[in-house]
């Protein structure tokens, strides 16, 4: 279930993601709770993101009969979670898709100037022939989100989608400016940014709930 005014950003609006965002969302949730619920709205998040996928049919046998069943179309996907907390989704989405390759992208956030700064990255050497779908739990000032599918371009990847839990209208409009081509799929728009660049009401720093850091 998903909803969507701009077609190039989705809210992924189904009970089950909504439910288990709120539950992270509550600052008393544990750190093992919140990541055990990040890797359950990952499952999630993956099957809105992959629905469009192509596919072809194939012949297989039964134990019944011979007959025509669909597969999934082409190479496989590649998984690029935003480090840190962009790991937080990639097992649940490797349950789903266990033979997708990975690529990582190794970003911080500059306290001060609020922009990306690359630490590492590794990303399969075919990755132009794949689907990539980059993910980070939130989108708040786009600037991560952004170096990273530069990064991804300059590797050669051409079709991109991107998927967080949490967007900020306003990092929604940045990353649409930098890459309209880009889909976009959340479990929430909330309202606006603080002047910290944390989305507000938000469920604070993901990366520190997830891994017990401050």
């Amino acid at each position: 279930m998903a909803s969507q005014k701009d077609p190039g950003v989705t809210v992924v609006d189904h009970p089950l993601v909504q439910h288990k965002l709120t539950l992270m969302r509550d600052k008393e949730r544990s750190t093992k709770s919140f990541r055990q619920l990040l890797n359950e709205i990952g499952m999630l998040l993956c099957y809105e993101v992959t629905r469009d996928l192509p596919i072809t049919m194939t012949e297989i046998e039964t134990p019944l009969q011979k007959m025509q069943a669909p597969i999934i179309a082409g190479k496989k996907l590649v998984f690029a979670p935003i480090l840190r907390a962009g790991v937080g989704f990639l097992d649940g989405m490797l349950e789903m898709v266990p033979a997708a390759r990975v690529a990582h992208i190794g970003l911080y956030r500059d306290p001060e100037t609020l922009q990306a700064v690359e630490y590492y990255f590794k990303a399969p050497s075919d990755i132009a022939d794949r689907m990539v779908i980059v993910m980070d739990p939130m989108l708040a000032t786009a600037n991560s989100a952004i170096a990273a599918v530069d990064r991804l371009k300059e590797r050669g990847a051409k079709d991109l989608r991107f998927v967080c839990l949490l967007a900020a209208p306003e990092g929604i409009a940045k990353m649409r400016d930098a890459h309209p081509e880009v889909r976009i799929w959340t479990a929430s728009i909330d309202s606006h940014l603080n002047d910290h660049g944390y989305i507000v009401p938000g469920l604070g720093d993901a990366g520190d709930r997830m891994f017990g850091t401050k």
